[in-house]
């Protein structure tokens, strides 16, 4: 069902991660031009996640015919595993984003408790840009999920990917001007224009635009999901390196300065905790062999800098699904940061998420939580 008008209009706003979810939606990754020998790799990392993600609520995998029944085998029966074609697997990206209200308004006649954003994507920058040069699938994938759902569907006409986009839950949206002002996504708007938007979609009051992304995120020109994320209201978490030749260094300090300057949308002072990134790492020469570069898809060259960020993990009902790099260094202290960050928490290592990262994201990247209904 399509509804007309804004998500606010009718009494939506997107929640924050950490409230309750009634499931976690991803894909299943096959394209041999992004993911290694065929996927086997990555496809074992997916496999944990979901797994992990599992053990605190319900998961459905999403994969194309030709790969459903490889997807069945490698997870647990209680994993649901539907058909859908897609180009790629980042479900932050082409899924809906899940809104929800605790009451109808006075004008509105529909029961429904959970809608979804259906936002217009356009592979990451476009033909001349853009990671790979056919989207239609992934087009398809948001109206897909949430018609098996039976959730009603916002369309909106503005190219956004979730990965660009973090909420507090009331009234905050972190985002970068690396990625939402890039003129490859929406060269027809403003940056009042797309706030406008973000407000009347999210139900925010107040976007707070950190100008950069993490370094060497090229693919999504510089997500918010690999630089900085909500704890809490009035906490952030931030991207950080001590080392000042990094060019990630830079990066960080300005990003410091804007969140130490900020408010809220309730008026807070923002608190932020360091997290340190790991590496630098690079893709290696027999990483980059083993996929098939056609020119369908961006070329993955050996040496590139990976946009490697603990940033990147899933808040699930209680847990967090945070990847591990096999730098033990870091991948030890951003289970530390994480665990004093966020104290009720399990705190759940995937280890081998360097797989997903090679395709050009991470675990929050091919996650989707859909919240409960209120």
């Amino acid at each position: 069902m399509e509804l007309k008008g804004t998500p606010v209009e009718h009494g939506y706003y997107m929640p924050a991660e950490w409230e309750p979810h009634s499931q976690c939606w991803m894909g299943w990754p096959e394209r041999p031009d992004n993911w290694r020998d065929h996927g086997v790799h990555a496809q074992r990392a997916f496999a944990k996640v979901a797994s992990a993600i599992s053990r605190f609520e319900p998961v459905t995998v999403c994969a194309s015919y030709a790969q459903w029944n490889n997807a069945r085998s490698q997870l647990p029966e209680h994993i649901r595993v539907i058909e859908m074609s897609m180009n790629d697997s980042w479900f932050r990206d082409t899924g809906p984003t899940f809104v929800i209200r605790h009451s109808a308004s006075s004008k509105e006649k529909l029961g429904n408790k959970i809608a979804g954003i259906d936002w217009n994507f356009n592979g990451y920058g476009g033909i001349d840009e853009g990671c790979y040069e056919d989207w239609s699938l992934d087009l398809l994938i948001a109206r897909k999920v949430l018609e098996t759902e039976k959730i009603p569907r916002f369309p909106h006409s503005m190219i956004l990917e979730g990965g660009s986009i973090h909420v507090d839950g009331e009234g905050t949206c972190l985002t970068t001007e690396e990625c939402l002002l890039n003129k490859n996504r929406n060269p027809g708007l403003t940056k009042v224009q797309i706030e406008d938007e973000l407000k009347a979609y999210l139900g925010v009051k107040k976007v707070i635009w950190l100008r950069h992304g993490l370094y060497g995120d090229d693919d999504t020109n510089g997500h918010i999901d690999n630089m900085c994320c909500f704890v809490r209201p009035g906490v952030v978490l931030l991207s950080w390196t001590d080392d000042e030749s990094d060019p990630q260094y830079e990066r960080s300090v300005e990003a410091l300065s804007v969140l130490t300057s900020a408010t809220d949308a309730k008026g807070r002072k923002l608190e932020i905790i360091k997290l340190h990134v790991p590496g630098p790492l690079y893709m290696t020469d027999e990483e980059a062999a083993g996929l098939e570069q056609n020119g369908d898809a961006k070329d993955r060259i050996p040496g590139t800098r990976l946009a490697a960020s603990y940033i990147n993990f899933y808040i699930a009902n209680k847990a967090i699904i945070t990847p591990q790099f096999g730098d033990q260094k870091w991948d030890d202290e951003a289970v530390r940061v994480l665990s004093s960050a966020f104290p009720d928490y399990e705190i759940v290592r995937i280890e081998g998420a360097r797989e997903i990262l090679l395709g050009g994201g991470n675990i929050h990247c091919i996650t989707q939580q859909q919240p409960a209904c209120p």
